[in-house]
């Protein structure tokens, strides 16, 4: 185990799930990746403090914890994280957190396993970007405002409240994304992206989905790889493929090197945002505004 991770384990063990003093009175929640933490602001509003240990662009299967994110653990009231081994390198925190008062709450857990998609690449054996298929992040919400309810009872009509209209926000969504998608005929249907994050997206939409790097980007992709991939897109004539804002590009710029070498041509379709949302204050900054963009990008770009 690394240096840095024992600190960590023995900072929790140490202070165990002591709270500093509020000064407003409110809920303070921690949360991990950037759709988790846009979820519960949207839930909890004005009436909870929220803190994201993750920022845009950050890739949550190599995110390494900081002794500042120790000290918001510690404080937290409440901690919220997607599981099924997203974050990969906060499994052993969570772990200890969970033998002590307070457990970290493991979102996907609100899920039915056994319609999840297996993965033999994580521990948990299930693919977790589970936040592409929009009926799962409804339960997401559902779980999170029960949490807060139990927590912070005198704000449960809020907090029902607001889940109402974040549900009825989702609904709209997943209407417009079927109309958008019906304008692309089924076979053109097949996203190539940097890493498989895609594929509860692509069983909600019916779109066939590749990854280069497999569901997590802790794994390189190999020259065979590759070529394999290039050798799927000559032959399935795919117009473009996606770079994703959490991944670096080379591993998307080397396959359409890879494609173009064998004398044929495929575009960069444009970014997508996978295990992160855009800058905060942008539209890509929202779960909402995210999946619209994505949609609008890998439509127009396969067209």
């Amino acid at each position: 185990m690394k240096t840095q991770y024992l600190l960590i384990l023995l900072a929790i063990v140490l202070y165990g799930c002591k709270n500093e003093t509020k000064t407003d009175g409110k809920l303070n929640v921690v949360t991990t990746t950037t759709m988790i933490t846009d979820l519960v602001k949207n839930i909890g509003g004005d009436n909870i403090n929220v803190q994201g240990l993750m920022g845009s662009g950050v890739d949550p299967h190599l995110y390494k914890a900081s002794e500042g994110d120790v000290s918001k653990l510690v404080n937290a009231d409440i901690i919220f994280y997607n599981g099924l081994h997203l974050e990969g390198k906060l499994v052993e925190v969570f772990e200890k957190m969970g033998s002590q008062a307070k457990t970290p709450i493991a979102l996907a857990n609100e899920l039915d396993k056994t319609r999840l998609i297996g993965s033999d690449y994580f521990a948990s054996n299930y693919d977790p970007h589970v936040w592409f298929n929009i009926e799962y992040f409804k339960q997401f919400a559902k779980k999170v405002t029960s949490v807060l309810s139990e927590k912070n009872p005198e704000n449960t009509s809020i907090f029902e409240q607001n889940k109402k209209e974040y549900i009825t926000k989702l609904d709209t969504l997943q209407a417009k994304v079927k109309s958008v998608i019906e304008t692309l005929p089924v076979d053109q249907r097949i996203l190539v992206t940097a890493h498989d994050a895609f594929n509860y997206f692509g069983e909600s939409h019916n779109f066939e989905v590749v990854g280069l790097q497999g569901l997590s980007t802790a794994t390189e992709a190999g020259v065979q790889d590759v070529q394999k991939l290039a050798a799927f897109i000559i032959e399935k004539q795919i117009k473009a493929i996606f770079v994703e804002s959490s991944v670096p590009k080379r591993t998307i710029e080397a396959l359409q090197a890879a494609v173009k070498s064998k004398g044929h041509a495929v575009e960069i379709g444009g970014t997508l945002y996978s295990d992160a949302l855009g800058n905060a204050g942008t539209i890509e900054g929202t779960y909402i505004g995210m999946y619209e963009y994505n949609i609008n990008t890998i439509i127009k770009a396969l067209k």
